[in-house]
């Protein structure tokens, strides 16, 4: 059983009229003969929305009792034991009476659409869960009923009930909506214009969200790729942090502002070795910009602000989005951070947003490599040799020109801490060396003899010795803890990035191109190959790449990894250390995995592909062996009769049997045409040849086949012209139109009519005959598929088949529906030639909504969805009617 369709009337405020228009689209549903029911609907005591339930058959409610009060209730349980075609629930967000079956109306509206009942509802703007903070601050109250917007979003239809606030107003003074006696207390509190423009602005701005919504998915379905619009694109920096997804989601409501925008996250790295960041924090980010429509990108660049700026600029950005730094205040003694930076070089054309998250200057943490010069940074480094060599000569010097001697021992603890502070910028190294220049100087300046490299008492000798180890032992384990410290960085760096592999290798979710980015991204390498050959004499041919210029051999590669005996990972860019290589034979590993396991998908899916190939061939056999031979032996019989000597047969006897004979080999001809067209359509061998056309010139002529009178046509003269291939179009028309005759009850005509919408032409097939379910539609457009396997008539099962092959190799469609009242329609869609098309004319109701006001004109809800009384198929039926009667 399928899932019901949900359509909502959208209310900008209360006594807009979204109850009213729900009511007429179910008075139009009970005219065209849907099972049509009124589940739960309130008046409210106005007595034109009262008139509008005269004529509607309603469920009776269910009474509860709460705190001694009675309270009806939609009866649930009812309404699925009568089960509806379709339900008019009103006021979605509505809170049942404790006792109810669920406690919210949209939780009995979603039993409903699970039980396959379509169900049209109402609610109004100020409903809408994410929009009840905004509501109260400008209207001063807070709406106790709320319904999840993702309820309202998943409704196939939404239409948006709109007035002005002067008619609102109007309406409130007429009485319309409330009483006499709260009209002025409601025109002065929440029905003030301002309110109520304010709640209009929302619902407008919250269903042309919507709206393009099926815009974007309206293009993509019919391969519109030109833009419509300006486009912003948005580029997100990340550093791998946690405050990456906090810019991600800025970065996303930012880009909603504007149709079309692109949000593209890009995460520089420096060529020194495993990046920074966790990987598995930039899994997650890069998880989160896909899942919100953007693209990840993965730059290395020893200069992050330039970097950043280049791939912008190359992407034609117009913003970028930046987290504030989380570098501790005393790191801008160094120069501006890269947000400064960025803002100041991007120029008039690239706007920068500093966004502010829960990180700033906390510390961006130690980086997880392994050399020294790596693991401190150039910075450090030299920062670390200044102190342990050019400090401890200043501080000589500044201490040779006081007037007060400290005494060696306190210059001897001056001296090492500068050591301590070297150690701990430097390493080891520079902090050695800067209890060497200390020993140095305080032998030459501060222990006599003075100004010479002797030492007179034997005291100070012992005392710069003890000096010299102390600063070495210091040094040295100062520079131990800081090394153990990036070690256990490194090592839970290496350990999130093999889980993160085992798991998403194990569960599939990798591709090979995307593990080889993954390789490329984790050693910022310029490109990864993954490579192999049959023996070691054949030449070695890529299986995978990623990145520029690839390599061709192992020997070539500046880091080669061996799989096996005849594969191997290459990677170009730099020489990793030995560390590192480690985790590159676990991507090594999980990459040969991988190239297994999707050869063995391809294997599979060509098995499937020889399955289907062999179920064809079958039915073929089986098609030949009777479909076939059927007509083959009534033509044989004829043919035996006719020259049969034994038989004087008459001049109407001979007719009928030359009769007999034409049929058949019109039926041979109809199999055999249709098997032909089937095959080019398996070998891709169709190629149209697309012009110009007007409809009524080959609709017409496939109708021949069919028997007079069974066909009612309506294809008006004022249609645009088709750009289509005419002998595939008559082809298609004629299967299509064969196939509808023949399920088509006796007596009941077929009508053919055709309308067009923007730049496609619709050619609708209605019939009458039992229809089809939901869950075989797709199924009768196989080869060799009769629904319901029975052998109706004379045919293999192909002409539906053939029909939708040559539609789409005219750049069409061919869908088959519902027919309202039973039966089933046919919608070939076609695209219309690039020229003038006819005007349609539409007016607009009294309800403020537009209607259809000439032949194939239609009206379009808010959401992009056909109106029901605009729809096409109830267009044709209304013509069905005044052609030939009610059905």
């Amino acid at each position: 059983m399928g899932r019901g369709k949900l359509r909502i009337y959208l209310g900008a405020a209360p006594g807009v009229g979204k109850t009213y228009a729900m009511l007429s689209e179910g008075h139009r549903r009970v005219e065209r003969g849907a099972d049509c029911v009124v589940g739960f609907v309130e008046h409210h005591g106005r007595p034109r929305t009262e008139v509008m339930l005269h004529g509607l058959e309603q469920v009776e409610r269910q009474q509860l009792v709460y705190r001694g009060a009675a309270f009806t209730e939609m009866d649930v349980d009812s309404l699925l034991a009568r089960k509806p075609a379709i339900a008019l629930v009103d006021e979605l967000a509505h809170t049942n009476v404790p006792g109810s079956r669920n406690a919210k109306r949209w939780q009995d509206v979603e039993e409903l659409l699970r039980a396959g009942i379509d169900v049209i509802s109402t609610v109004n703007i100020q409903h809408l869960e994410s929009l009840g903070d905004v509501v109260e601050s400008i209207t001063g109250v807070r709406q106790r009923e709320t319904v999840p917007d993702e309820v309202v979003r998943r409704a196939d239809q939404i239409e948006l009930v709109d007035m002005s606030p002067q008619a609102l107003r109007r309406r409130m003074a007429h009485g319309n909506i409330y009483k006499s006696d709260k009209v002025d207390a409601a025109l002065s509190n929440y029905f003030r214009p301002g309110n109520l423009t304010a709640l209009r602005e929302l619902a407008l701005l919250w269903v042309a969200d919507r709206a393009d919504e099926y815009l974007q998915q309206y293009r993509g379905e019919h391969n519109i790729r030109s833009t419509w619009q300006a486009r912003e694109r948005i580029v997100v920096g990340l550093t791998g942090g946690p405050e990456g997804r906090t810019l991600i989601r800025r970065a996303s409501r930012v880009a909603a502002k504007g149709s079309g925008s692109e949000i593209l996250a890009v995460y520089i790295a420096r060529s020194d070795g495993l990046t920074a960041a966790s990987p598995k924090e930039l899994a997650v980010q890069r998880t989160l910009v896909e899942d919100l429509g953007g693209t990840f990108h993965h730059v290395i660049g020893d200069n992050v602000p330039e970097a950043l700026l280049a791939f912008a600029k190359g992407v034609n950005a117009t913003q970028i989005v930046l987290g504030s730094s989380r570098h501790r205040s005393w790191r801008y003694v160094f120069g501006p951070g890269v947000g400064a930076t960025v803002a100041r070089d991007s120029g008039p054309d690239l706007d920068v947003h500093i966004v502010t998250h829960e990180e700033v200057a906390k510390g961006r943490g130690l980086r997880p490599v392994t050399r020294s010069a790596a693991r401190l940074g150039r910075t450090r480094l030299v920062a670390g040799w200044v102190v342990g060599v050019a400090l401890p000569l200043a501080l000589a010097i500044l201490l040779t020109h006081i007037d007060s001697d400290p005494g060696l021992a306190n210059e001897m603890l001056l001296f090492l801490a500068l050591t301590v502070a070297a150690a701990l910028l430097g390493g080891l190294w520079p902090a050695l060396a800067s209890a060497a220049v200390g020993s140095l100087l305080l032998n030459y300046y501060f222990a006599p003899p003075l100004h010479r490299f002797t030492i007179s008492d034997p005291k100070n000798i012992v005392a710069i010795a003890v000096f010299f180890g102390v600063a070495g032992s210091v040094a040295s384990v100062v520079d131990a803890a800081a090394r153990r410290t990036h070690q256990a960085a490194r090592l839970r760096a290496e350990s999130e990035i093999l889980s993160f592999l085992a798991g998403s290798v194990l569960r599939g979710e990798t591709t090979l191109d995307a593990l080889l980015e993954r390789v490329r991204e984790t050693f910022a390498m310029e490109s990864v190959a993954l490579l192999e050959r049959e023996s070691d004499v054949e030449p070695w041919r890529p299986a995978g790449s990623v990145g520029p210029n690839p390599v061709a051999r192992p020997e070539d590669a500046d880091v080669d990894m061996p799989i096996g005996d005849h594969m191997a990972l290459a990677l170009s860019g730099r020489v990793l250390p030995a560390e590192d290589r480690r985790v590159l034979g676990a991507f090594a590993a999980q990459a040969a995995v991988v190239l297994d396991r999707q050869r063995l998908v391809g294997e599979a899916e060509e098995a499937r592909r020889m399955a289907e190939g062999n179920r064809i061939r079958t039915a073929l056999l089986a098609a030949v062996s009777h479909d076939l031979r059927t007509p083959l032996a009534s033509i044989k019989a004829s043919v035996s009769s006719l020259r049969s000597d034994d038989v004087e047969w008459s001049q109407e006897d001979r007719a009928e049997l030359l009769e007999g004979i034409e049929d058949g080999a019109d039926r041979l001809d109809h199999l055999v045409g249709n098997l032909l067209d089937m095959s080019r359509l398996q070998t891709g061998t169709v190629t149209p040849l697309i012009r110009e056309i007007d409809l009524d010139e080959v609709v017409p002529m496939a109708l021949g086949g069919v028997p007079e009178g069974s066909v009612l046509l309506d294809v008006p003269e004022t249609l645009p012209m088709v750009a289509v291939d005419p002998g595939l179009l008559e082809r298609a028309v004629a299967n299509v139109v064969e196939n509808a005759v023949k399920y088509s009850p006796p007596g009941e005509q077929v009508l053919v009519a055709a309308s067009f919408l923007g730049d496609r032409v619709e050619v609708r097939v209605v019939d009458r005959g039992p229809g089809v379910p939901d869950e075989a539609k797709d199924r009768i457009f196989a080869p060799f598929q009769r629904h319901g396997d029975a052998p109706r008539g004379a045919g293999v099962g192909l002409g539906l088949a053939v029909a939708r092959g040559f539609a789409e190799a005219m750049d069409g469609t061919l869908e088959a529906e519902d027919t309202p009242g039973g039966g089933l329609t046919m919608v070939l869609t076609l695209r219309a030639a690039t020229g003038g098309r006819p005007r349609i004319h539409v007016s607009v109701d009294g309800e403020g909504r537009s209607a259809p006001g000439g032949a194939g004109g239609r009206d379009r809800g808010a959401d992009g969805h056909d109106r029901a009384d605009g729809h096409p198929a109830d267009f044709h039926l209304d013509s069905i009617r005044q052609k030939a009667g009610p059905q």
